[in-house]
């Protein structure tokens, strides 16, 4: 019975802990935003452009040494980065909000 008694305590505290932390989690605030404000894959850069206006940054073309290697581009904006291929979106990534926010690094330049 001391066992149980003790294991009921701890379960509590380990629970509340979680709780208190501040940190805010990329996933958490992307899960609240809904998809109508970001480019749908397979729009082209005239459309996504059109629609949200020009990016905050454009960064370098990556890949196409090789066929099999399409250019992949970038295009920053203020709360995401669409990731194209040749001219159409393939993803989109929601950006950090603040540097307290824990997500994925910043795009690499």
């Amino acid at each position: 019975m001391k066992a149980r008694t003790v294991a009921i305590p701890l379960l509590a505290l380990l629970a509340f802990s979680g709780a208190v932390s501040a940190d805010t989690l990329l996933i958490e605030r992307v899960q609240e935003e809904t998809q109508a404000e970001t480019p749908a894959r397979g729009q082209t850069m005239a459309q996504v452009e059109a629609k949200y206006g020009a990016p905050a940054e454009k960064l370098d073309p990556q890949g196409g040494q090789k066929r099999q290697w399409p250019t992949i581009n970038r295009w920053v904006y203020p709360t995401f980065t669409v990731y194209f291929e040749k001219s159409r979106v393939v993803d989109v990534v929601a950006n950090k909000a603040s540097a307290e926010e824990i997500g994925p690094k910043p795009p690499i330049k």
